[in-house]
């Protein structure tokens, strides 16, 4: 396989299972692998450099200091990386090790039980690269002056992505992606090259409304096609909800297009929106306005489940770190388990973003509750007409297999 410049450090006081994991490493691409045998000495091994380390697998099991001990330390010095326990846990100790690690701030990515299985390992790694995904700074950003033309000449267009609801089969709600339409020069400009600019350069409002105001046009179209039920909905910048008079203005821009807040999903990412009074104090205004509200990319962020409980969501979104492979995970299985616990009891819907094998979309619908699944194995995103072509195939497909 490939080598991965992944920094990596074991930490267990069994030099044989330290010996069989880093083999395993080895044979995954990874070498660059330090041997600790302590939570102690992980813990000095990574203060002497802290921004090198990328991935620490430890023991929960050890002398000096044990496994918890060590994440309540990286915690609490901020360590950017993350974290696999290596142990054979029951339920309610991963439960309480997830919990204990959002606490701290820690990225907790997965748990692998002994003896370390290397298509386990391999899962873990997926999960690894999935969430630094997140935190990797984006590729060829535009300039101002680019974003500007693209918005003076209406090139901001909205691609769809459908929520599909795993019991029924029927599509719940399509959720807006922003995209920069580019002529002549093939593909379309993704966000990762220009949310920045426009959080920069105080062009984010400007973008938002070309979307929205294109999106909304569409909508009516995507209801008489999809259903009256369909939902919309739509992601908001932490800027954005830094800004009290940002729930005002867009209830003034939806009452202005006769749409009802209960049509509107608002989502914020985990990672970055829950930070100030103020963004709490946008979210909560939006949804006591009746909005739907959305916390998205859970598991790439810190919400503990005490959090959950109190903020005003209506919509959790899995991260698809949490989705992929799902069906060998046991550790993303009991995560996923206690958010469907969470969604039932406060009347929270269930999102499971990034499906992209059959596997993993028979794993989730076989779970018998009521949950949305997003990904590219039912749709990648669309515009408004190849959205529609895809619904009338799905449901035909649909239909069929109801039948048989």
């Amino acid at each position: 396989m490939s080598k991965h410049n992944i920094n990596t450090i074991i930490a267990d006081d069994s030099k044989s299972i330290r010996i069989v994991l880093d083999t395993l490493l080895n044979q995954l691409g990874i070498e660059d692998i330090t041997h600790c045998n302590s939570g102690r000495d992980a813990l000095t091994v990574i203060n002497a450099q802290p921004l090198y380390y990328q991935l620490v697998f430890v023991d929960l099991n050890m002398p000096e200091m044990d496994g918890m001990e060590l994440i309540r330390h990286l915690g609490n010095q901020g360590f950017k990386g993350s974290v696999v326990i290596i142990s054979g846990m029951e339920e309610r100790v991963i439960n309480l090790a997830s919990e204990v690690a959002r606490q701290h701030k820690v990225h907790l990515i997965g748990n692998i039980i002994k003896p370390i299985n290397i298509d386990e390992l391999q899962h873990t790694l997926t999960k690894f690269h999935y969430f630094n995904e997140h935190l990797s700074s984006p590729q060829a950003s535009l300039s101002k002056s680019e974003l500007e033309l693209a918005i003076n000449e209406q090139r901001i267009i909205p691609y769809y992505q459908p929520k599909v609801d795993s019991q029924k089969n029927q599509v719940h709600s399509i959720e807006v992606l922003v995209r920069i339409d580019n002529p002549g020069q093939g593909s379309n400009i993704l966000p990762s090259r220009f949310i920045n600019c426009a959080e920069d350069h105080d062009l984010i409002d400007t973008i938002t409304v070309q979307l929205l105001t294109k999106s909304i046009k569409d909508f009516k179209e995507l209801q008489q096609e999809l259903g009256s039920s369909l939902t919309l909905a739509f992601n908001l910048s932490p800027l954005q909800l830094e800004d009290l008079a940002t729930p005002k203005r867009l209830d003034s821009f939806f009452k202005q297009h006769d749409i009802r807040p209960e049509e509107i999903v608002i989502e914020v990412t985990e990672e970055l929106a829950l930070q100030t009074p103020n963004q709490l104090e946008t979210l909560n205004r939006l949804r006591i306005w009746g909005y739907g509200i959305a916390l998205d990319d859970f598991g790439t962020g810190f919400t503990n489940v005490t959090q959950l409980k109190q903020l005003p969501f209506s919509e959790i979104k899995i991260d698809r770190s949490f989705i992929t492979n799902i069906q060998h995970d046991h550790f993303s299985q009991i995560i996923v388990k206690t958010l469907v616990d969470i969604s039932k009891k406060y009347n929270v819907e269930l999102v499971a973003e990034g499906i992209e094998s059959y596997e993993e979309y028979l794993y989730l619908k076989n779970l018998n509750t009521p949950m949305l699944l997003q990904g590219y194995l039912i749709s990648k995103p669309k515009q408004k007409n190849e959205l529609i072509r895809w619904y009338h195939n799905w449901k035909k497909m649909s239909e069929a297999a109801a039948e048989n």
